[in-house]
């Protein structure tokens, strides 16, 4: 992958898990960070951002099914098992409760992880997600409703096609791949009674002209406790959750914002963070 030679490539691998080969990468030393990319892109995706975290951090990147250099196996893509396969590599690796980092497909799959693996993850940060399908805009929908194998000769030109063909094992599964991932997009899914449930403290990150509408942002934000009343003047009722809103960006360059990694690492080296009670003290 073209990371920047500032961070340090530590290894790379494979690990037989659910009939996949899933393709792994480690970057760094210290406190373990698991980073899951978007819809048809890889590890790679992280590059911006990589070197920001991988300073005193052991950061792992893996290819989710069908995506960069792990290939397609004959079962769907769904959310809920691909959180499996990533359980897996996190119990492989002996990692003890990492924190995680999903960005756009990915971040729906840290989701589920967070959901289906509670005891496996310490702290969660999403990068623009929708708990619900209908939290994307409805034009975002209507282009998810059409994307399928009849796009692989239209995209060919594209760097998301280039990067794919880059790491894939198998650059002809192209089309494949464009037709399970519309069909993931298309199903509908609604998490919001989960998402009050996660147990791990969570950041919410997006980019201020995301694909993710806002009033969906601020209802994400609220199940998960925040913005539900004054934080006290000395913080002591300020939620576990956090919410940043990256100004100048949109959902496909996030990831690139300087502001990103500085932001994640605050949250993620931040002391303990606990939910107050909202009976804890009055407001003003």
């Amino acid at each position: 992958m073209n990371f920047p030679a500032a961070e340090r490539l530590t290894g790379m691998s494979y690990l037989d898990v659910n009939g996949l080969s899933l393709y792994y990468e480690e970057h760094g030393e210290g406190e373990p960070l698991l980073l899951l990319h978007g819809g048809l892109g890889s590890g790679e995706m992280f590059a911006p951002v990589l070197p920001g975290l991988a300073g005193h951090r052991r950061v792992i990147t893996a290819d989710l099914q069908a995506h960069g250099r792990t290939a397609d196996i004959g079962r769907p893509l769904r959310f809920e098992t691909m959180a499996d396969d990533i359980a897996a590599l996190i119990r492989h690796l002996g990692l003890a409760r990492p924190d995680v980092m999903g960005f756009s497909l990915g971040g729906l799959v840290a989701l589920r992880l967070a959901i289906q693996h509670p005891d496996l993850v310490r702290r969660l940060v999403l990068v623009s997600i929708p708990f619900r399908r209908d939290g994307w805009y409805p034009e975002v929908l209507a282009g998810f409703d059409g994307m399928g194998a009849r796009l692989a000769e239209f995209m060919k030109p594209s760097p998301v096609y280039q990067a794919y063909a880059r790491a894939a094992s198998r650059p002809e599964d192209w089309p494949l791949l464009l037709d399970k991932v519309g069909d993931l997009l298309r199903r509908d899914y609604d998490w919001t009674a989960d998402v009050g449930a996660v147990t791990a403290p969570v950041m919410v990150v997006y980019a201020d002209a995301d694909s993710v509408r806002p009033e969906h942002v601020v209802e994400c934000y609220r199940l998960l406790g925040g913005g539900r009343r004054d934080a006290h003047w000395d913080g002591s009722l300020r939620p576990a959750a956090r919410l940043v809103v990256l100004p100048g960006h949109i959902h496909t360059d996030v990831l690139a914002a300087p502001a990103l990694a500085p932001a994640v690492t605050l949250f993620l080296d931040a002391a303990e963070l606990v939910p107050p009670s909202l009976e804890a003290a009055p407001p003003g």
